[in-house]
């Protein structure tokens, strides 16, 4: 049995296709990871939730933002972007069934896999433990399973609280958590996000730092998506951080780290 961790699939189902195959991946054997952003951007978002979903128990996803923002056009008022790419989502016949079963995915998920492993979207705060991590995801997985859902979604959005604080409450703590987990790049000393820089190490803004330079005591390997400017590198990294969003729907590639081996696989993008 091989445990595959994947980057953001946004739409490139061909691809993923084609990697799945390319590993000789089989369902029945191996294990898949997904860092999130499974949808939006590329032209098969509808394909990769359905080719997701069929796998079952094979297959362990977290929430990405894009995942999030198809599930606040269909649950939560908001309106889609000009670039969005999920009208076919939208008009499926197995719409609700597609969407109940990403607003069920955690956040979060983690494992012992050689060494206490744990992905996320975006990334993990340094000035959280694990255990803490893991129990702030279940409060949002709490929300997104009950009947105010629907409320959150629609206030989800924000850059407001930037700085962590434990007595948060309310929409400012779930909404706190979500951008951490989902939209994370560079932070501050303190922990404070930075929501303006997205692209490569070099557009850091003055004080701030991407949030694997800073040091945890903890030894664990953290996996995450969501930086595609990072092309799976992790450049003077202070823990034992793996990116794995290669930037397929940006005409890069999708790359699987096999987590046994630390060996990758990548197949090109056919958006180039």
């Amino acid at each position: 049995m091989t445990t595959y961790a994947i980057g953001d699939l946004q739409g490139c189902h061909a691809e993923f296709v084609e990697l799945l195959e390319a590993l000789d991946f089989d369902p029945r054997r191996d294990r898949l990871w997904l860092a999130g952003d499974l949808v939006n951007r590329g032209p098969g978002s509808l394909a990769c939730l359905r080719e997701v979903m069929a796998l079952g128990e094979a297959a362990r996803v977290v929430l990405g933002n894009h995942d999030l923002h198809l599930l606040a056009v269909a649950r939560g008022g908001a309106a889609l972007n000009r670039k969005d790419t999920l009208d076919a989502i939208l008009a499926a016949p197995d719409r609700e069934a597609l969407l109940d079963w990403l607003q069920s995915r955690p956040l979060l998920v983690r494992d012992t896999l050689g060494q206490d492993t744990l992905m996320t979207h975006a990334g993990l705060l340094p000035q959280w433990s694990l255990d803490q991590a893991a129990g702030l995801a279940r409060e949002v997985q709490a929300v997104l399973g009950g009947e105010h859902a629907g409320a959150f979604l629609e206030r989800m959005y924000g850059n407001a609280p930037a700085l962590w604080r434990d007595d948060l409450d309310g929409v400012d703590r779930l909404r706190a958590i979500v951008n951490v987990f989902t939209r994370m790049r560079f932070i501050d000393a303190e922990g404070r996000l930075d929501f303006s820089a997205k692209e490569g190490l070099d557009s850091a803004p003055p004080g701030f730092a991407p949030w694997f330079q800073y040091p945890r005591g903890d030894g664990a390997r953290l996996l995450f998506g969501h930086w595609a400017a990072l092309q799976g590198a992790t450049p003077h990294s202070r823990v034992d951080a793996q990116a794995l969003d290669t930037g397929c729907v940006w005409g890069g590639a999708l790359t699987a780290l096999a987590l046994e081996s630390g060996e990758r696989a990548s197949v090109p993008s056919r958006r180039r």
